[in-house]
């Protein structure tokens, strides 16, 4: 059986006292109801500090984050906490795991597509799951979306955002984006030999490149099924602007 572990990613342990309550009020997607989902923390002007995955464990929520941004998530959070009697720590036990056509485990809330996760203590380490994710055109973690508006990172596209849900940090901002329909600008996936001055990350090894492009100036991005319709009123808008 092929090795499944992402081994950039950490899992960080939210126990205590009503801990979804306490990230409802934080973070962007509804956590009140089914999980897992996506999501992400903000800064008050809906710019990216974190992206993660929430899962149920019992009464615990499990935050499936970047290994490198495990610490910073966590101290994130610990500023949010106050006096709660709420414990915010790595779960180093378990593992996150992906698949690209395996049955086991749960979808990935963002696009099914993307394969399934699920947690389990550690094998090997995983083969292909940064590829596959961009070749769909799916962008995540700090060096991809880190300062970048969280609807120019896809996030309505992707499943990463409420808005029936009540207030978030960085929601009054991201709410009147969505309203206005004034997301001017996206995260893509383009093909590339090198970087360029709109690159936020390369890899050489795969030939692309995650970029901020305008929505007028899209030419060689891979422009994803689930992304093309949230396009064109924008493209078409764009010469008039």
């Amino acid at each position: 059986m092929a090795a499944t572990t992402l081994t950039d990613r950490a899992l960080v342990r939210l126990s205590g006292e009503d801990v979804r309550g306490f990230l409802q009020g934080l973070v962007t997607s509804d956590v009140a109801g089914e999980l897992p989902v996506w999501t992400g923390l903000l800064t008050p002007q809906g710019k990216c500090l974190f992206d993660f995955l929430i899962w149920a464990d019992g009464e615990d929520l499990l935050l499936d984050c970047e290994a490198e941004a495990a610490d910073d998530l966590i101290r994130r959070l610990s500023l949010y906490r106050l006096r709660r009697p709420i414990r915010i720590e790595p779960d180093p036990g378990l593992a996150i795991h992906w698949s690209p056509d395996r049955q086991k485990g749960a979808p990935d809330p963002r696009l099914p597509q993307l394969g399934r996760r699920w947690l389990a203590p550690a094998d090997g380490p995983a083969q292909g799951w940064v590829e596959h994710r961009l070749r769909l055109g799916v962008c995540e973690g700090r060096a991809e979306l880190g300062d970048v508006l969280w609807l120019e990172c896809n996030a309505a596209e992707l499943n990463g955002v409420s808005f029936s849900k009540g207030c978030f940090v960085g929601q009054e901002n991201t709410a009147r984006m969505n309203w206005r329909q004034k997301v001017n600008r996206r995260l893509v996936v383009v093909a590339t030999a090198a970087p360029g001055p709109r690159t936020r990350a390369h890899y050489p090894g795969l030939g692309l490149a995650v970029e901020h492009r305008r929505v007028d100036d899209l030419d060689g991005a891979i422009i994803p099924d689930w992304l093309a319709p949230a396009l064109q009123p924008l493209a078409a808008a764009a010469p008039e602007q």
